[in-house]
């Protein structure tokens, strides 16, 4: 059993392109050793992103709490607002954006169980105009 909340979580890992990453419940044994899902709590703050990644085993889905982003995946790009899920599967190239000059708040939920090495950045398609 595990039973967590994110204040404390401690220094999130800080990603190169801005992004804050909680995670709160996963497979390592001090995360709780889950592996059919794993819970993380992002923030990005105003101006910043999530690199362009896919996974090759893991299902995704982000809950938006608090904020506003620009999300694409596989080329579609629309608002992620307040209350949103979003269903990511595997080989989708995705990417959300803090276009704002507010904190976004989500949480993202991996099934099976995040780990690493299974996230591979690669350059977003070109959107067609």
């Amino acid at each position: 059993m595990r039973v967590i909340r994110m204040e404390e979580c401690g220094e999130p890992f800080r990603a190169p392109l801005g992004e804050e990453i909680y995670e709160m419940i996963g497979r390592p044994q001090h995360l709780g050793g889950t592996v059919s899902h794993s819970l993380v709590h992002v923030v990005i703050p105003p101006g910043k992103c999530s690199p362009s990644h896919i996974h090759r085993v893991s299902e995704e889905t982000y809950y938006i709490l608090s904020g506003e982003a620009q999300m694409t995946i596989d080329g579609n790009s629309w608002r992620a607002t307040p209350g949103m899920a979003i269903a990511i599967m595997p080989g989708e190239v995705h990417q959300i954006v803090n276009d704002t000059d507010g904190q976004l708040d989500f949480l993202t939920i991996s099934a099976p169980a995040w780990v690493p090495e299974d996230t591979y950045e690669v350059q977003m398609p070109a959107l067609e105009s």
